[in-house]
């Protein structure tokens, strides 16, 4: 199983579909800032999208938060601005550990993450609209489940 995960994209979807094209994915998680486009990237993508609203998602009617369950992961998907997550990943990790979840998705910060420290995946898949990492690519990860069902991460650069 291959699963897309972007965030902050900010109502510019070129990059999106981009991403959409290379990686075919069967499952698309959006960790919100989406502004409005939930629409456009959940027809694009041809499989299952899941997206959380982030700070700039004003009167957004989605979940705030997401319980998933991919392979034998439990995940929770945030945007992250309620976590403090502009200060590191310590807090949003430590809330994940509470809530019983191997992985949390956020994004917010748009710089890319795959921390495995600890017992809790921490993945923050950067922005393809706005990155602010050195050298400022646009981000996302692609997670993929093994025939194991263990979890492999890449963040991947367009």
């Amino acid at each position: 199983m291959k699963v897309l995960i972007v965030s902050d994209t900010h109502r510019k979807n070129d990059n999106y579909f981009i991403a959409l094209e290379r990686e075919k994915p069967d499952m698309v998680v959006h960790c919100g800032d989406a502004e409005g486009s939930e629409y456009v990237l959940t027809e694009a993508a041809g499989c299952p999208v899941y997206i959380v609203p982030g700070n700039n998602d004003f009167f957004s009617t989605l979940p705030r938060e997401l319980d998933l369950e991919i392979g034998p992961y439990k995940v929770w998907v945030t945007h992250g601005h309620n976590y403090y997550v502009s200060m590191g990943n310590e807090h949003i990790r430590q809330e994940a550990l509470v809530r019983g979840a191997d992985i949390v998705l956020y994004g917010h910060t748009h710089r890319p993450v795959v921390d495995r420290t600890g017992k809790v995946i921490a993945v923050n898949p950067g922005s393809l609209s706005y990155p602010r990492q050195e050298g400022r690519r646009p981000s996302y990860v692609v997670m993929e489940l093994g025939d194991d069902g263990k979890a492999d991460f890449v963040i991947k650069y367009l």
